[in-house]
């Protein structure tokens, strides 16, 4: 790199570097922000430095990788300097996540190059790849798959367009499977590979909720396979990204690559040679991926994860906006119209169920700030209808939590989406994975609003939104008394209200009754939400008992 030029520009300062080291290879990627959130790629280096080899086998980093990545990352490091960029993030996966001695190759990444190195988890390297995907395509309205193959692991997100539906990371890496099955040019050898990817598919992708429209590919076994496949059909020169690739293709290449001698096949048109040995283990998950969620093809995508950590870092560096709150309200807006949601009855909903937490605070000590989430959760419960309808608040679930709304917290999503994973159904469980993994305070939190949440689904069964009020009415012995304001009386309201009264008198021990008063005024009591009431009602109505 000592003979390039390097010039400066006005937009010098916000140039950035992004660092991912893998199990196969370190990869760098200097970058120049354009408007729009893109980017313009100043500068590309790979180093194929195998940090996992012997991995599975040791349970550590083998000691002359982790001097070949060091160096790796010293010439990288320089590299980044020489363009003289405002900010430089090294992220490191599979390998250093799972390691032994993965702190002590960060110790002495930090401490002999000067690189801080974050080790992110399966989920957010999904979400990375995802990112990435989702920039580089249209995928708007079509049941997707993304699938990122690296040397150590392999991360599967399912999505509806821009919506993460579920997340499956899996230990299904190049390297590692080339190591654990070494014989694949015998059948029988070939033969235990391939159940042993079956397996692990089966124990890890569970109940896939739909079949995907189209799987998109990143990593370098899925840019091996278009270039293996350009180079057979004298199509060099192609673009990479968007090339489509049938199973049937994957099948005939693999079976092909699998019984030629390492050599041979080191020799392959298309397929760099240090990728010769990994390329079948590769290979095979892509094609038990296919038969998996029943995808007949895949399109290349030549980023992933370095692409997506790039995104992130322009998005940090631009930020969300001054006006969190109302991007905020638009941004829940936006997911439920998105998903098809019935807006006016779940922001009535949303009202009404903010109403009765209001007027709770004081005698619960309740958390006035979980107002927000659980109106949140209101507004969000039917966003699963949009992947099935029988089972649509497990799905609000994930949507909820893998949405990334403005203005929450991730431990704050949890909480939405739990809230929303329980407004029907069965009862919060500590057996049910998503509620186990809460704190015992969070599991109580929960419990509280998603009962409330039900009782104010009921109130408008009709979805008709005739309750236009509803008055809490704290009596003696554990009495408590919902009057609705309606101006006829609510008939379906109050079926669909008391059918929802069990898990509220449970979590609240008392027992609920529930009454019409025409002569009620018609506002809400205030609230300290995002969905404010209009005037409060006359004060001898608020709090009175039967």
């Amino acid at each position: 790199m000592e003979d390039k030029q390097y010039y400066l520009s006005p937009e010098l300062a916000s140039r950035m570097a992004a660092i991912d080291i893998g199990t196969n290879s370190m990869r760098l990627m200097v970058a120049e922000p354009l408007k729009g959130g893109n980017y313009r790629i100043l500068d590309e280096e790979k180093e194929a430095t195998r940090l996992g080899e012997h991995l599975s086998k040791t349970g550590r980093l083998d000691e002359q990788s982790i001097e070949k990545a060091l160096a790796a990352l010293r010439r990288m490091k320089q590299i980044a300097e020489g363009f003289q960029v405002s900010e430089l993030r090294t992220i490191a996966t599979c390998a250093v996540r799972e390691a032994s001695n993965g702190d002590e190759f960060c110790r002495r990444a930090k401490d002999e190059v000067g690189i801080e190195i974050e080790v992110i988890g399966a989920e957010q390297e999904a979400r990375l790849a995802f990112s990435s995907v989702q920039r580089a395509f249209d995928l708007e309205g079509k049941h997707v798959a993304v699938v990122d193959i690296g040397g150590g692991s392999t991360e599967i997100v399912l999505a509806f367009g821009n919506l993460i539906e579920a997340m499956y990371p899996t230990q299904l890496g190049a390297v590692r499977l080339s190591e654990e099955y070494p014989d694949t040019t015998s059948a029988e050898g070939f033969g235990e590979l391939i159940a042993a990817i079956d397996r692990h598919l089966r124990k890890h992708t569970k109940n896939p909720v739909f079949k995907p429209h189209l799987l998109f590919g990143s990593g370098g076994t899925f840019t091996s396979l278009a270039a293996m496949m350009m180079a057979a059909k004298g199509q060099v020169g192609m673009p990479v990204r968007g090339y489509q690739v049938s199973r049937a293709e994957v099948r005939h290449l693999l079976d092909r690559l699998r019984k030629l001698p390492l050599k041979e096949r080191a020799a392959v048109p298309g397929l760099s040679p240090d990728r010769a040995d990994i390329i079948v283990a590769g290979l095979a998950i892509v094609d038990r991926v296919m038969e998996r969620f029943d995808v007949n093809a895949v399109q290349v995508h030549n980023r992933g994860v370095r692409d997506g950590l790039v995104l992130a870092m322009i998005e940090q560096s631009v930020g969300p906006g001054t006006d969190k709150p109302l991007d905020r309200d638009a941004a829940i807006e936006r997911l439920a119209l998105n998903c098809g949601c019935e807006m006016a009855h779940s922001q009535h909903v949303a009202k009404l169920a903010g109403s009765i937490y209001a007027q709770l605070v004081e005698q619960y000590q309740l958390d006035p700030a979980d107002q927000v989430l659980l109106e949140t959760a209101a507004r969000l419960q039917d966003v699963g209808y949009l992947i099935n309808y029988d089972q649509h608040h497990k799905h609000s679930y994930h949507l909820i939590l893998h949405s990334r709304l403005p203005g929450f917290q991730p431990s704050e999503l949890e909480i939405i989406a739990n809230v929303a994973r329980y407004h029907r159904g069965a009862d919060p469980k500590r057996k049910h994975a998503n509620f186990k993994q809460l704190t015992t305070r969070d599991q109580e939190r929960v419990r509280r609003m998603a009962a409330i949440l039900r009782l104010a689904g009921g109130l408008d069964r009709s979805n008709t939104r005739q309750v236009h009020a509803v008055f809490v009415g704290l009596g003696k012995k554990k009495q408590m008394t919902l009057r609705l304001a309606a101006d006829n009386f609510p008939e379906v309201d109050i079926w669909g209200a008391r059918k929802r009264v069990e898990l509220f008198e449970k979590v609240f021990d008392v027992e609920l009754a529930i009454e019409w008063e025409p002569a009620v005024t018609s506002t809400l009591p205030p609230t300290n939400g995002s969905h404010n009431g209009a005037e409060a009602p006359h004060p001898a109505r608020v709090g009175e008992g039967r």
